[in-house]
């Protein structure tokens, strides 16, 4: 479980939102609608443990019940999924989910795996770019799950998409998140993204609704 509470972050000059507080359940995949210069970014970076300079937060991140929002990034076990898939255009399709991977004897059998389960058989040593928009995407979620994240972060994801296969990979997403059992948190404005979450909360100034 994903769990904050009475997180407030500010500004020098004043509160961008706070207290704030909820939980995200193993599987449940919880939407938040925020309008523009809210601080939904700001509280995802926080999230992450990369809070901008000049910023200061308090207020509690607990994930399984361990308290998380001391540690470093690569400490949280918190994965990211943004609105452009950032995929190294350096490495290969596998150079990228290796990346992500834990170190272990059998990565390039566990990459095969993925990338066939995600319609991607084959596409180990294609260089990122000469994949489509949707290609792209789905590789980007592969790598963030690869690092076996025990919660995800989706900002935006599906914006970039055009509407048929925003849903497609929108439904294959979700499906990836219940079941691997991982909390998940999407910020969208999109309506039909929201619908699919199994709840939504509406940043508004400095509270929450559901």
């Amino acid at each position: 479980m994903l769990e904050l509470s009475r997180v407030e972050i500010e500004t020098p000059e004043r509160k961008l939102f706070g207290p704030l507080a909820f939980q995200i359940e193993r599987g449940e995949i919880l939407g938040l609608q925020a309008a523009s210069g809210s601080g939904k970014s700001v509280l995802l970076r926080w999230m992450l443990g990369a809070l901008p300079e000049g910023l200061s937060a308090k207020g509690e991140l607990c994930l399984d019940g361990r308290r998380i929002h001391q540690l470093p990034t690569d400490g949280r076990q918190i994965g990211l999924l943004l609105q452009q898939a950032t995929l190294f255009p350096h490495l290969s399709v596998a150079g990228n989910l290796k990346f992500a991977m834990p170190p272990s004897s059998n990565r390039a059998q566990k990459v095969a795996q993925m990338l066939q389960q995600a319609g991607l058989g084959g596409f180990e040593q294609r260089d990122p770019a000469t994949l489509s928009g949707g290609q792209q995407a789905r590789v980007a979620l592969l790598r963030a799950l690869a690092a076996e994240p025990k919660a995800l972060l989706l900002d935006e994801p599906f914006s970039s998409l055009d509407p048929e296969l925003r849903a497609e990979f929108r439904a294959w997403v979700f499906d990836q998140i219940r079941e691997r059992q991982i909390p998940a948190l999407v910020v969208s404005h999109d309506r039909d993204d929201l619908q699919q979450c199994c709840r939504v909360l509406r940043l508004n100034g400095e509270t929450v609704d559901v």
